[in-house]
């Protein structure tokens, strides 16, 4: 029988210096790691004073405070179903045939569907050739005051209280003497579209009251864009507009009084826009010629979360 070689017998000898004569290595216990509190609840940190003050006077997310690193859950899920309905309303088309049900003169843009609208904001604000013909064929021309419904990113909005600023609209420049145009809604509409259809029928003013972008939880909101002698070219300097209009804003019936008494300063200085001068019209517009803080405004909660008696927070 052969020796062991030098290597194995250096190994065998390491091995019984190190006490432990066995090849294989000595068993290692497992760490005993503790458990976890059963419960852990971080400190609630609510908002500040300053912030609690301020949150009246807005909807936006002010102060929302946090729960440990995090925000509380009511937060999160009011968060989630408000940006849910910011994208419902992006998605919303307004339907074929809505307008004449609602006697409207219908016009289109050149946008061909949704997708290309969102796309190609440059095509949303000229006519398509078939409602240009239209518009020159039906519309009434010359008059004091064109107003022009349209979708523009919510046609939520537009299909709600679009109709009741339309009409107020119409009805506060009527008591004023002035001529309105034919009641039209434009499908796949920008701002600018406003421009080619007052030149068209020849207006002083044109007032294209579209669904603004959708904010959280206000897919419902309206814009109202002005400019006085509307033609193409027409930049954003020479309109004047009022947002934030709907039923938790400025209601329909507030904004068409605040409409009209823009369109007046128009046709009173013969111009728009930066222009324009709104100081006489500080004491009649409210806060929106103004500094001071808004009406307290309330945000209503889209999601309950149920607390430990089953109840809503």
């Amino acid at each position: 029988m052969s020796s062991p070689s030098r290597t194995r017998a250096l190994m065998a000898e390491l091995r019984r210096s190190l006490g432990e004569d066995d090849p294989m290595p000595p068993r290692i216990e497992p760490l005993r790691i503790p458990d976890p509190p059963i419960r852990v609840f971080p400190k609630p940190r609510p908002r500040s004073r300053y912030a609690d003050e301020a949150a009246a006077h807005t909807t936006a997310l002010v102060g929302i405070g946090r729960v440990g690193t995090r925000y509380a859950t009511p937060v999160v899920l009011q968060f989630q179903a408000e940006l849910a309905v910011a994208h419902a309303a992006v998605a919303a088309e307004l339907p074929d045939g809505w307008a004449d049900e609602h006697g409207l003169l219908p016009l289109r843009s050149r946008v061909g569907d949704h997708r290309e609208f969102l796309l190609r904001p440059d095509l949303g604000r000229r006519l398509d050739a078939d409602s240009l013909e239209r518009l020159r064929s039906t519309a009434t021309k010359g008059v004091d005051v064109q107003p022009i419904l349209a979708d523009g990113l919510s046609a939520v909005a537009c299909m709600g209280s679009g109709l009741a600023l339309l009409e107020h609209l119409t009805a506060e420049c009527t008591q004023r003497g002035w001529t309105v145009g034919t009641p039209l809604c434009a499908k796949f509409a920008r701002v600018w579209l406003e421009d080619e259809i007052g030149q068209e029928v020849g207006c002083k003013v044109a007032v294209i009251l579209l669904g603004e972008r959708p904010g959280l939880g206000t897919g419902d909101g309206l814009s109202a864009y002005m400019v006085h002698q509307p033609a193409i070219g027409k930049t954003d300097s020479d309109r004047n507009m009022i947002s934030n209009i709907h039923a938790r804003g400025i209601t329909p019936p507030d904004a068409a009084r605040r409409l009209a008494l823009l369109a007046g300063s128009m046709l009173e200085q013969g111009t728009s826009g930066v222009s324009l001068d709104l100081s006489p019209l500080v004491a009649e517009l409210g806060d929106a010629g103004g500094v001071g803080l808004r009406e307290p405004q309330v945000r209503e909660p889209l999601v309950f979360v149920g607390d430990d008696d089953g109840g809503p927070e």
